[in-house]
């Protein structure tokens, strides 16, 4: 029950974070703001997986916070799979298709320079 709690606690707070950056307007036919919010939390979830590693003893409702509620929350992969599903019924096949690639290639860059960046701070901060 404790678990659930952390993950519910983080999840409300990835989301109420989504729902502020979605409130920004771009005129575009591509999606940016659902991918910037992917980008941010594959960011944030390399930060999460790279301080674990370094720091395995981190409490692990701290990490279901973090992982599975934070992250879980403010990332939108039912919206990228709806903006996805609405550009190929446009038959805007190439912006659709685009964004798949970009989406994924950026996401998982985004994870690692997430963990990259958490590496560097501690092994030379600390």
């Amino acid at each position: 029950m404790k678990n659930c709690l952390f993950v519910g606690i983080g999840g409300c707070i990835g989301a109420i974070f989504r729902y502020l950056l979605s409130n920004i307007t771009i005129r575009s036919d591509f999606p940016v703001i659902t991918l910037i919010t992917n980008f941010i939390g594959a960011i944030v979830i390399g930060c999460v997986v790279g301080i674990v590693a370094e720091y395995p003893n981190i409490d692990n409702n701290i990490v279901l916070f973090l992982k599975t509620g934070l992250c879980g929350g403010f990332t939108t992969f039912s919206t990228f799979s709806l903006e996805t599903l609405l550009l190929i019924e446009k038959n805007k096949i190439l912006v659709a298709s685009s964004y798949i690639f970009i989406s994924i290639l950026i996401c998982l860059l985004g994870v690692y320079v997430g963990k990259m960046i958490t590496l560097f701070i501690c092994n030379n901060l600390f």
